[in-house]
């Protein structure tokens, strides 16, 4: 297997495991809101979300800069915990450019914290390697093909949600957010505890 194939592979698998319940959770809370016809919403948010990690992860990985580990650790469930409580917030049907904007701004912020998270798990799978930018690259895009997916199994799961069993748009929400409540504040009190 090829270098960019290697590190792409990772890149994909550490999204969409196990030990990346956070992020996966965040995605969720992220997305939860949107509808599929709201796809360009989606798209400018998750592309906010990933110039954000993108920026850290590199920054990190070539060590221009370092943050405590146990500190971001921190951070990412609160990042969670804050997107699911302002879903619970948010009038969906009064959505407006400015609210946009700030989710835009928001999710670019959060996404630099969720980038050092990356970085540390790069780091360690780099090990000694001279060159990194292929790896890095790879890396980076195998996470964002992940992240791609999550994004379409949430719209697909809403979608079967709301157009076969009828669920209410407002129940969808308020069960995505309040998991992410849920599954932030464990995530936060496990850490803190380390």
């Amino acid at each position: 297997m090829n270098e960019f194939n290697m590190y792409f592979n990772i890149g994909i698998k550490h999204i969409i495991s196990a030990t990346s319940f956070d992020h996966i959770l965040f995605i969720i809370c992220l997305t939860a809101v949107y509808l599929l016809n709201q796809w360009k919403q989606i798209l400018v948010l998750i592309t906010a979300f990933t110039v954000g990690h993108t920026v850290s992860l590199i920054l990190a990985t070539l060590n221009i800069i370092s943050v405590n580990r146990q500190i971001i650790e921190v951070l990412i469930p609160i990042t969670i915990l804050i997107t699911a409580f302002w879903n619970l917030f948010l009038k969906t049907d009064t959505i407006t450019i400015k609210t946009h904007w700030v989710k835009y701004i928001t999710a670019l912020f959060f996404g630099l914290i969720h980038g050092l998270g990356f970085s540390s798990y790069l780091q360690a799978i780099l090990g000694k390697e001279e060159n990194i930018i292929l790896p890095l690259f790879s890396f980076n895009l195998g996470i964002e093909t992940g992240q791609i997916f999550v994004v379409l199994l949430i719209l697909l799961v809403s979608i079967f949600l709301l157009k076969v069993f009828k669920v209410n748009r407002h129940d969808w929400i308020l069960i995505f957010s309040g998991a992410g409540i849920g599954g932030s504040l464990i995530l936060l009190i496990e850490r803190l505890m380390v």
